[in-house]
C-alpha cells in the first residue's frame, strides 16, 4: 500500500495501479520507442539536406538533359544524374545548416531545423555533409563522367565557401553571387548527356542566375525581421523597400530577356518561345504591380512581396518544362 495525499494534504491510503489496470500510465514497448527514435532521426537527417530547396534541382537539370538529348534522354543517366545531384545538393545543405546553426536557431522561418532543434549533434551534421559531398563526387566520377562531377564538386565547394562562409553574413549581394551554386545543375545536367559544355546551357545558367536575387529578396522582404534579428545583411533588411522592389524588377526584365535569348542560341521551336513570353509577361506584370505598390505607400505585408514569390517558382517550373517539351515536338 502507498500512501498519497490529496490537495488539502490528507492522506489517501490507496494502491497504485497497476499495468494494465485502469488508470495505470502506459509503458511504452522498448520496440516501438526504437522505431520512433530511429523514424526521428531519419527525418532529421533528411531535413539537414533542406528537400524543398532540391526541388530546383529536379526542376533545371531534367529538363536540360531532354534538350541536350534533342528527344528523351537515357534513363539510366537521368537517375544517375538526379540521384548524385540530390547528394550533392543535401551535402551543401547539410553543411549550410552547421554553419548557420547558430543564426537559424534566432530566426522564426528556420528555427524548426535540426540543429536549431538539438535533433541532431553539430558534429554528425558535418560529417553527414562531407560523407554526402565524398559520395556524390565519386559517383558522378564513376557512375556519368568526370565533367559533370567537377561541376558537382564546384557547387558544393562554392555554397560552402563563398557564399554560406565568406558572402551570406558581410554583404547584401550575397544572393547575387552565391546564387552560381543553385545555376550549376542546369551545366550538370547538360555535360551528363553531352560530356562537354556548349552556349546553350550557358544561357540557361543566365536564367536561373538573374531569377534568383528577385526569388529570394521577395522572400526575404517578407522575413525581414528575421533578418535583422540575426544579422545577416539581405538587401530588404539594409535598403528600403523601393529599392528592393526596383532592383528585383530589372532583374526580373534581365531573367526574361535571358529566357527570349535561349529561343535563337539553341534554336528553340514555337513552343518555347510562345510560353518564353507568355510567362514573361506574367513575370514582369507581377513585378510591375509590387513597383506601384510600393510607389502608392504600400508597405511591409500589404505588398504581398510572397505572391511574387511563389509565381517566380511557377515562371521557373514552366520555363524549363517547356525546355523539355520543346524538343519533343519538332
Amino acid at each position: 500500500m502507498t500512501v498519497l495525499s490529496n490537495k488539502r494534504g490528507v492522506e489517501l491510503d490507496e494502491p497504485l495501479p497497476l499495468d494494465g489496470q485502469p488508470g495505470a500510465p502506459a509503458v511504452p514497448e522498448p520496440a516501438a520507442t526504437a522505431r520512433r527514435s530511429i523514424g526521428a532521426s531519419v527525418r532529421a537527417y533528411v531535413a539537414l539536406t533542406k528537400p524543398r530547396v532540391i526541388e530546383l534541382l529536379l526542376i533545371t537539370t531534367i529538363p536540360v538533359m531532354f534538350l541536350a538529348q534533342r528527344g528523351v534522354p537515357p534513363l539510366s543517366t537521368v537517375l544517375l544524374t538526379f540521384s548524385f545531384g540530390a547528394m550533392s545538393a543535401g551535402a551543401a545543405n547539410a553543411v549550410n545548416c552547421y554553419i548557420d546553426r547558430d543564426i537559424d536557431a534566432k530566426m522564426r522561418r528556420t528555427r524548426r531545423r535540426p540543429l536549431a532543434r538539438a535533433q541532431v549533434t553539430p558534429a554528425r551534421a558535418l560529417v553527414f555533409g562531407i560523407t554526402l559531398a565524398l559520395v556524390s563526387t565519386a559517383g558522378f566520377f564513376l557512375a556519368v563522367n568526370p565533367l559533370s562531377a567537377a561541376g558537382s564538386l564546384f557547387a558544393i565547394l562554392f555554397y560552402v565557401l563563398v557564399y554560406s562562409l565568406l558572402l551570406k553574413r558581410r554583404t547584401s549581394q550575397n544572393v547575387v553571387w552565391g546564387g552560381i551554386a543553385g545555376c550549376m545543375p542546369v551545366l550538370i545536367g547538360w555535360t551528363a548527356i553531352t560530356g562537354g559544355l556548349d552556349w546553350t546551357p550557358f544561357v540557361l545558367f543566365g536564367v536561373v542566375f538573374l531569377w534568383t536575387p528577385p526569388h529570394t529578396w521577395t522572400l526575404a522582404m517578407r522575413y525581414r525581421e528575421d533578418y535583422a534579428v540575426a544579422k545577416v545583411p539581405m538587401l530588404p533588411v539594409v535598403a528600403t523597400e523601393r529599392r528592393v522592389v526596383t532592383e528585383s524588377l530589372v532583374y526580373s526584365y534581365a531573367t526574361v530577356a535571358c529566357s527570349l535569348a535561349l529561343w535563337p542560341v539553341a534554336g528553340m521551336g514555337p513552343v518555347y518561345g510562345a510560353v518564353a513570353v507568355v510567362l514573361g509577361l506574367v513575370f514582369l506584370g507581377e513585378g510591375h504591380r509590387l513597383l506601384k505598390a510600393v510607389r502608392a505607400g504600400v508597405t511591409g505585408v500589404h505588398l504581398r512581396p510572397m505572391r511574387f514569390f511563389h509565381l517566380s517558382n511557377v515562371y521557373l517550373a514552366l520555363l524549363f518544362t517547356a525546355v523539355a517539351v520543346d524538343p519533343l515536338l519538332h
